[in-house]
């Protein structure tokens, strides 16, 4: 008997979501033979960031550094506490993330966010937690760019890369022009998966299996559970229409 393929699963971003977390993995079932892979923001906002940290990190599952794991380096994990970013952190999230940790984040924990890359190639699939800037080369992209971008990159109209689709978090779904709560967005070359697990307009929090092309929700207040093909789960964004359509705040809906 032939084993099964291995597969490549991406899940989007979980923002503290631990039990909607269990959840998906419940219906997605990775095995370990399986590639999974976070797109960032692990933590803030939901309940559960200190649980959902030590999942990936005990399991050994590859994240990438999404904006809110650097508020949170920028503002306790650098050697010191910056009062100014430290507001700045909790305003946007981070006070959930510290009551999580009981007020005392293990240096275990700042140690491995400090190690987590900006972006990971696996061949015909590009994952960042944000997008890129379309007019900088690969090596002068920086955390600036590959955790916080939106407009300039959601406004391509040609693929950054010819051969590899880029999948992206970082900004909500629903917020570009005509996609619903809990559909996927996608653009010229890239992927949008951050559907909003911690917004009450979509609740949704989805994992992509890439090898068979199946999009896997769980939704965070209902508990509902759905998989769908990945054409019945996504819709095309015109870039055209990006500019102006979305509020440009830091942090407000990524």
């Amino acid at each position: 008997m032939e084993a099964t393929p291995s597969r490549r699963i991406v899940i989007g971003d979980v923002h503290g979501h631990y039990d909607t977390l269990l959840r998906l993995f419940d219906a997605i079932a990775p095995n370990e033979r399986d590639g999974v892979y976070f797109i960032g923001d692990l933590i803030d906002r939901g309940p559960n960031s200190s649980q959902v940290v030590d999942f990936v990190i005990k399991n050994k599952y590859h994240c990438l550094l999404g904006n809110h794991e650097q508020m949170l380096l920028d503002a306790v994990g650098r050697g010191g506490v910056s009062q100014q970013l430290l507001q700045s952190w909790l305003y946007t999230g981070g006070l959930s993330t510290l009551e999580s940790y009981q007020h005392h984040i293990p240096q275990e924990h700042i140690d491995w966010m400090q190690g987590l890359p900006l972006y990971l190639d696996l061949g015909d699939v590009w994952l960042v937690h944000a997008g890129v800037d379309p007019k900088l080369p690969l090596a002068e992209q920086t955390a600036e760019q590959c955790c916080w971008i939106r407009d300039e990159f959601h406004q391509i109209y040609r693929p950054y890369f010819a051969d590899k689709l880029i999948i992206i978090g970082h900004t909500i779904t629903f917020t570009f022009p005509g996609i619903q709560p809990g559909k996927l967005a996608c653009g010229p070359g890239w992927l949008d998966i951050d559907t909003g697990a911690y917004h009450p307009k979509s609740g949704w929090l989805t994992g992509f299996d890439v090898t068979n092309r199946l999009v896997y929700q769980v939704h965070t207040s209902s508990k509902s559970v759905r998989t769908l093909p990945l054409d019945d789960a996504v819709t095309f964004v015109d870039p055209g229409m990006v500019a102006g359509k979305r509020t440009k705040k830091r942090g407000l809906f990524g």
